[in-house]
Parts: C-alpha cells; structure tokens; sequence
C-alpha cells in the first residue's frame, strides 16, 4: 500500500511541475495556476510525511 500512495505522491508533484509550466505560458491565469499548483505540491508534501511517519514505519518502508 506504502508504494501505491508514493506513486500517486509522484503523480502529484508531476501535476504542479506540469501547472507551473502552464502558468508561464498563460500570464492571465498564471497567478492561479501558480497558486493551485502550490496547494497541489503542499499535498504532496504531507502525503509524503504522511506516508513516511505512519504507513512507513509498520510495513518496513522506513528501514529498507
């Protein structure tokens, strides 16, 4: 389970990289993107801590 929310973790680091690049390309909505991209790489963020504090520790993932 550990590895299937790290991968949706990726996929939402990949999704804020992908709205960062959106907003350079679209300066009348780029303060936006910006901002939801932020809030997307936040989640991702604690999902990732999330992951590592909780889930990590009782399947192994810390210590391998």
């Amino acid at each position: 389970m550990p590895n299937a929310i790290l991968h949706e973790i990726q996929q939402l680091y990949n999704v804020s990289d992908h709205l960062d690049s959106l907003a350079e390309q679209h300066p009348l909505v780029s303060e936006a993107l910006i901002t939801i991209s932020g809030s997307v790489r936040n989640t991702a963020t604690l999902l990732e801590v999330l992951v590592v504090t909780k889930i990590a520790p009782i399947s192994g993932l810390a210590n391998s």
